[in-house]
């Protein structure tokens, strides 16, 4: 909204001292990050006490864990603070005419309300089970039916995968070989490096393959040459894959203090200088990627995401003073997905979001392995102590600080990792 003042001011030929610097992204990143940390840590605390007084306390299963009886009580569904600082920065500083930041209120939105439904249903089913009398049992809390949650995942993954496929706003720019004619008016020349270069703006549905040389892949090739009309229903469905996965791997990580907000922080910001070097032909050109018109300003919603995640760390950090619960978690692995998709890294998700598959692949091996040996031997067998991982590595006795700074600087790694496939291909 500031943004689109200001913008209005210097067209009605206004001055107004600072307005200036509106025009440049990475003033209105700072800005966003900034503002996403005073919202999460000045309201933040004023949230946790409201939460106190209602009583929307997190209930804790006996699992046999180290301090896990101390965290009863905590408040929970703190993801509202996270959802509010990524939002009001990117409505205040970002310009919504883009289809990029349009998108991405929309998955804020429509994911925390997933979230934020499954706690609301969980912290009801406690007190009606409290009223009753009965003490709280885990068929009290098992909030949104996994059912449910699936299809509201799924119905944000087809209206992701059909806006970037279909809206004509979404584009990446092509180099144009050879030197256009006159009568070429879909070539568009920019003067990049000191150089003339021609470009020709294109729908193209192709994905970027880390650490190979010629680096991209059009999903249609996937398809019989016959089948390549319906291009769409295959990316759509690889998007639906990559939205649920990546959601419910973050929900899985939000299982000991700080875990899934400092890694979210991290991968966040690993896909903040994917987008900006997309976003910019300067860079774009220099780096030999892909070039993204528009994509600059989805790094204002990055930035305000990274912004959100450090400042909750605040009071989410060990020991926490609010959980962020469905709300959060699912809402920041599906932010995560749905960037990662736009800004055509999709293949990279295996690294940039290393703890999430991880933590994913441990209840798949934990689950898959116990029911089998429960069919051939009568009796089911663990690989790991306790699955998700972070609770294997707390049965062996590790702190869960130590777990977490860990898994935070596994994630760095990762970041590192991923930056790398930039120039080494």
């Amino acid at each position: 909204m500031l943004y689109h003042f200001f913008e209005w001011l210097r067209a009605e030929n206004v001055h107004f001292p600072g307005s200036e610097l509106f025009r440049f992204i990475t003033f209105r990143v700072l800005m966003a990050v900034i503002l996403s940390l005073f919202i999460t840590t000045i309201f933040g605390k004023k949230l946790i006490n409201y939460l106190v007084k209602k009583q929307v306390g997190e209930s804790v299963r006996d699992l046999g864990l180290q301090g896990e009886q101390q965290k009863k009580g905590t408040p929970t569904m703190g993801g509202i603070i996270i959802i509010l600082a990524i939002l009001i920065p990117t409505l205040l500083l970002a310009d919504l005419s883009k289809v990029y930041v349009r998108l991405m209120i929309f998955c804020t939105l429509w994911l925390g309300a997933i979230g934020f439904i499954d706690d609301y249903l969980k912290l009801k089913a406690k007190k009606m089970a409290q009223l009753k009398g009965v003490g709280y049992k885990k068929t009290d809390a098992d909030g949104l039916a996994g059912r449910f949650k699936i299809f509201g995942q799924v119905m944000l993954g087809i209206v992701v995968g059909a806006t970037l496929y279909f809206n004509p706003n979404v584009k990446i720019w092509r180099e144009y070989q050879g030197v256009p004619t006159a009568n070429d008016t879909t070539v568009i020349t920019k003067r990049v490096n000191e150089k003339d270069k021609y470009f020709v703006p294109a729908k193209s549905f192709v994905t970027t393959i880390p650490f190979v040389k010629g680096h991209e892949f059009n999903y249609g090739k996937l398809l019989p040459a016959g089948l390549r009309d319906y291009t769409w229903v295959l990316y759509i469905l690889i998007v639906i894959f990559i939205v649920t996965a990546v959601s419910n791997g973050a929900n899985i990580t939000d299982g000991i203090d700080g875990l899934a907000t400092g890694t979210s922080a991290i991968m966040s910001a690993c896909l903040g200088i994917f987008a900006y070097a997309s976003g910019s032909l300067v860079f774009a050109d220099y780096l030999n990627i892909m070039y993204i018109p528009n994509l600059g300003e989805l790094s204002i919603f990055i930035g305000a995401m990274i912004g959100a995640c450090v400042g909750f760390l605040w009071y989410n950090a060990y020991p926490a003073q609010v959980f962020m619960g469905d709300t959060g978690s699912l809402t920041l692995g599906g932010l995560i997905a749905a960037i990662a998709i736009i800004v055509h890294k999709e293949l990279l998700i295996p690294i940039i979001c290393g703890v999430f598959l991880v933590e994913n692949l441990s209840v798949m091996i934990q689950v898959s392995y116990f029911k089998y040996t429960k069919k051939k031997y009568g009796e089911g067998r663990r690989i790991f102590l306790m699955s998700p991982l972070h609770h294997h590595y707390q049965k062996l006795g590790y702190h869960e600080s130590k777990i977490v700074t860990r898994f935070w600087i596994v994630t760095i790694l990762c970041f590192v990792l991923s930056i790398v496939t930039l120039k080494l291909r």
